[in-house]
């Protein structure tokens, strides 16, 4: 029945936990994500502050229990075409990419990947490193499907190949499979569409792109991960090098009035847990953060950074650095500052400089609120709620949010709401919609 059925847009922590949660009261679940795999960022992270667990260790079980569980039905590769009706009746056309192997045959063996020819940028870990043009999106992907990429294969670009689908033993490549258009009834719409990465090119006094050693956070955390293009060896893009001595660089695009005016809300712990890491890899190695302000306000994360300060030699420095150079014989960043401490004028010389950039709404963000209807803020978050009672409301009734396209947000709180929101829209379903959300 569709007031027992719910659509979620987004397979990111959030996404996985409200679906987990309602499919668990007993609802269907339709989980529509527009990637190969759910996961979504935390995927893509080694460790989670304050306590440095591993990431995939918590994200990987719910992964697996979101996948096999009897209530939820996984839409990956997928993407929402319209929204039509009104709470507890709605109506949705949700096109179901091709993959060009079929699901059901696939062992994700990887030997089709192993014998193909065409190397591209690999996206998942940020531009480092390559993948194949038939590729799983990362190790632990669920599902464990291999996709080709219709735009770099060989085949689909009128050449000869056919590689991948003469190697498969089961038979699973399938060229000619074709896109499908599926139409959906549900009760209630959960919009956890999660964020991107700010592109930092236009901010060129900090050289990315231009100074080799000048990496994101998000390259940085994929280098030091263990599943990461260096198997989590900190690497010189330059030379190889191991670093001896790192800067991270805070609010790059964030609250900045000619890129993004609002705080990312995780970067100054992502950066401290990034400086933990590199020392707890190499105990010589040293870290020096650049910020604003600090922006600690969770349980455990002033002791989490008195803990990097004393035990992980990271040093702290307010400022807001003006631009990085470069020392052209050796391939080292120069960061020039002032030190608004002290007020004076300094440049240092490090080995890598780690640049966090702000986190924007995922770029799908405004395209999906279109076609759903449901209305954004003048930075592309969803609309605050004007319900006091009910955060998670948003300009369409029956249409809930959580996690990070609300407002910026770590792991635990996008964890949080998005319990929270399937709670409202257990409520949404149980009174057929009547309720407004």
């Amino acid at each position: 029945m569709a007031q027992k059925s719910v659509l979620i847009l987004g397979g990111g922590i959030a996404g996985i936990q409200s679906a987990i949660d309602l499919a668990n009261m007993g609802n269907r679940v339709y989980l529509v994500e527009k990637k190969p795999s759910i996961g979504g960022r935390m995927a893509q992270l080694d460790k989670t502050f304050p306590t440095n667990d591993c990431a995939m260790c918590i994200l990987a079980p719910k992964m697996i229990e979101c996948a096999n569980h009897e209530n939820i039905t996984l839409l990956t590769y997928s993407e929402v075409l319209e929204v039509e009706g009104d709470p507890g009746r709605f109506k949705v056309k949700v096109l179901k990419k091709a993959r060009y192997v079929e699901e059901d045959k696939c062992v994700g063996c990887g030997e089709c990947a192993e014998k193909c020819p065409t190397k591209v940028e690999d996206e998942f870990n940020a531009g480092l490193g390559q993948r194949k043009a038939i590729y799983k999106y990362f190790p632990q992907a669920v599902p464990s499907t291999y996709v080709i990429d219709p735009e770099h294969c060989r085949i689909f670009k009128g050449k000869k190949c056919g590689i991948c689908q003469k190697t498969c033993k089961a038979r699973a490549i399938n060229y000619e499979q074709k896109d499908q258009e599926l139409t959906l009834e549900v009760g209630a719409v959960i919009m956890a569409t999660g964020f991107d990465l700010y592109d930092v090119r236009p901010l060129t006094e900090y050289g990315w792109g231009t100074i080799k050693n000048v990496l994101t956070a998000m390259q940085f955390e994929r280098m030091i991960c263990a599943s990461g293009p260096t198997h989590g060896h900190l690497k010189r893009p330059s030379d190889g090098k191991e670093p001896k001595n790192l800067a991270f660089i805070q609010c790059v695009g964030s609250r900045d009035v000619r890129h993004k005016r609002y705080c990312s809300a995780v970067c100054c712990m992502h950066a401290t847990k990034e400086a933990v890491l590199a020392h707890e890899h190499y105990p010589a190695l040293s870290s020096t953060i650049f910020f604003m302000d600090m922006r600690a306000v969770g349980k455990g994360f002033q002791d989490y950074i008195q803990r990097a300060k004393t035990e992980y030699a990271v040093e702290y420095i307010r400022a807001r650095p003006g631009r990085i150079t470069e020392n052209e014989a050796s391939g080292n960043p120069v960061i020039h500052f002032e030190d608004t401490t002290t007020r004076q004028l300094m440049s240092r010389e490090y080995d890598m400089v780690i640049l966090s950039q702000a986190l924007v709404p995922s770029e799908s963000n405004a395209a999906v609120a279109e076609k759903i209807g449901v209305g954004l803020d003048d930075f592309g978050f969803v609309s605050p709620s004007e319900d006091p009672l009910n955060p998670f409301a948003t300009t369409r009734g029956g249409i809930v949010a959580c996690g990070f396209c609300q407002s910026p947000m770590d792991v635990p709180d996008s964890v949080v709401r998005a319990s929270a929101a399937a709670s409202k829209v257990a409520e949404i379903l149980a009174s057929n919609g009547s309720e407004r959300a």
